[in-house]
């Protein structure tokens, strides 16, 4: 291979970035790595995690500091700087909702492809959150009635739930578990941040009274606070 190849071949490898920036004065290599995180987070289509972000700025970068100091900046924006899904994400202000709903005719957050959730919907995919890993029917036993494959199909559809692992039960049915998809259109970072079950209770989504008589499969409501099991599912 001739020199001219060699140097040709060089040039078409992207170079280096230069994270550390001791080329600059502190006060200037803080700017500029504000603003390689805020390009980042802004340029993503899903939150981006802290390892991503670390990857654009010095080993000595305090990357909480500088979400500290891109949220200040927003402060006057109709949008925000938001913790979701394991990561960050810039996301509309929910005072401005009505006017995004007004304008494309969907809600704030979500996607073209999504729709509003039916009730029957948002009851299931509740049920999957606080209990999965989850079968079909281990679902219908809880709300006494079949949960149809189509109703699976549509939270599937919207990659608010997956497959998760085999039941131990007889046939080894697949479970369902939610995604960080869910997390994200919830606006959750973890799934320890769903509300307790008092809240739904107040709320009269759910009962204590009917999980502990049995209204589903033994063993389900044993489940409550056991989150190393349901964080696992949404990694």
């Amino acid at each position: 291979m001739s020199q001219a190849s060699v140097r040709r071949k060089q040039n078409d490898q992207p170079a280096l970035l230069d994270t550390e920036l001791e080329h600059l004065p502190p006060d200037l290599r803080w700017r500029e790595w504000v603003g390689r995180v805020e390009a980042v987070i802004f340029a993503a289509g899903e939150p981006v995690p802290r390892d991503v972000l670390a990857r654009v700025v010095g080993k000595s970068c305090n990357l909480d500091l500088v979400i500290e100091d891109i949220r200040a900046e927003l402060a006057g924006r109709p949008y925000e700087l938001v913790s979701v899904a394991g990561g960050w994400q810039h996301r509309t202000k929910k005072a401005f909702a009505d006017v995004i709903r007004g304008a494309f005719g969907t809600a704030a957050g979500q996607g073209a492809g999504s729709k509003e959730l039916s009730q029957s919907e948002a009851l299931v995919l509740m049920c999957i959150a606080y209990f999965q890993p989850i079968t079909r029917g281990e679902l219908s036993s809880f709300f006494g009635k079949e949960v149809s494959r189509d109703l699976i199909g549509v939270l599937r559809a919207q990659e608010l739930i997956a497959s998760g692992p085999r039941s131990p039960q007889p046939g080894a049915p697949y479970t369902y578990v939610t995604t960080k998809n869910f997390l994200s259109q919830f606006g959750f970072d973890t799934l320890r941040q769903l509300p307790d079950f008092e809240a739904l209770e107040d709320a009269g989504l759910l009962s204590k009274e009917k999980l502990l008589a049995g209204g589903i499969p033994a063993g389900l409501a044993n489940r409550e606070g056991e989150d190393d099991v349901v964080e696992d599912q949404v990694s």
